[in-house]
């Protein structure tokens, strides 16, 4: 006898319910509420005031007196103020181009030789040590009279040096203390972007017989620009605010061979009390720095990557 056999079919169903996405809208802006009040009084409160001092003058005792644009009429005929800004340019140039070459040559050498932790925390070594205290033991260092600096050129035979006390030596001298602070922090930040780069594409070019040379200049370069691009970006904003070095160093001396834009702001306002100008050099100094980052990152084309 046959017997007939039916197929299981399944009920239809209907589409499964959208799992309702939970809106973390309220949660997101609990976190950021705390950082923008940080940001509102510390940032942008300090950047209006100072900007609206700098239409003022001002001595700190006696209220504000609304000047129009008198203190941007007297920087622009200031010798000091243009001394500055070619003081801080020649600072900017030597400390950004030693400090980065040095820097993306240890960079190179950690990821080809080494990726040891203990020889990253060596190398970012002094970047833990404050600019006062660098300062103050490169003062001692390179001392005229008693620095061990200027005893080991003597015995070498050669003549003593007033790396701090002599106009030529002072800002050359300045900018390798903040290069030697630095420079680990820098390499850091481009060993990190040379991890990004694929292996493979450095095996490639060993098969077809390309040098090292040739991998660096074809390959890496290339391929670190929007690293470098912000890399610069970052270092010629630190430059520019160059202070603590020089304070403790030179204190803008020999005559205004150091006095660099940021310690002539701090002169005008905290030495001569004339806080309207100081507020007008402020400004001046925060466009400089708005148009050479605008030029940087179109230059640099720091936003936009070679990888695929």
């Amino acid at each position: 006898m046959a017997t007939s056999t039916s197929e299981y079919v399944p009920p239809r169903r209907g589409p499964a319910p959208k799992r309702r996405r939970r809106d973390d809208t309220k949660l997101a802006m609990m976190f950021i509420f705390p950082a923008s009040i940080g940001l509102l009084v510390f940032y942008f409160w300090p950047l209006v005031r100072g900007i609206w001092l700098s239409f003022t003058s001002w001595d700190l005792l006696s209220s504000a007196e609304f000047v129009g644009l008198a203190n941007y009429e007297r920087m622009l005929s200031d010798p000091i103020f243009w001394n500055a800004i070619w003081v801080t340019l020649y600072y900017v140039v030597i400390n950004i181009t030693i400090q980065t070459a040095v820097a993306l040559l240890i960079a190179v050498l950690m990821q080809r030789l080494t990726q040891s932790t203990l020889v990253r925390s060596l190398i970012l070594a002094p970047y833990l040590v404050s600019n006062v205290v660098a300062a103050l033991v490169f003062l001692w260092i390179l001392d005229f009279q008693l620095g061990i600096g200027n005893q080991l050129l003597e015995w070498m035979g050669l003549d003593r040096i007033g790396f701090f006390t002599t106009e030529a030596w002072a800002i050359p001298t300045i900018a390798l203390v903040n290069v030697w602070r630095h420079m680990g922090y820098t390499a850091l930040l481009i060993f990190a972007g040379l991890q990004a780069i694929p292996g493979n594409l450095y095996e490639s070019a060993r098969v077809d017989g390309a040098s090292e040379p040739r991998m660096f200049f074809g390959i890496t370069l290339p391929l670190l620009r929007p690293i470098l691009g912000l890399v610069l970006i970052i270092s010629v904003i630190g430059s520019f605010q160059v202070f603590d070095t020089i304070s403790v160093t030179t204190g803008g001396g020999p005559v205004n061979a150091s006095r660099v834009l940021q310690v002539y702001i701090y002169d005008s306002a905290f030495a001569q009390f004339d806080f309207g100008y100081a507020a007008a050099l402020s400004v001046a100094m925060l466009v400089i720095l708005m148009i050479v980052t605008f030029f940087q990152y179109r230059i640099t084309r720091a936003g936009q990557t070679d990888l695929s």
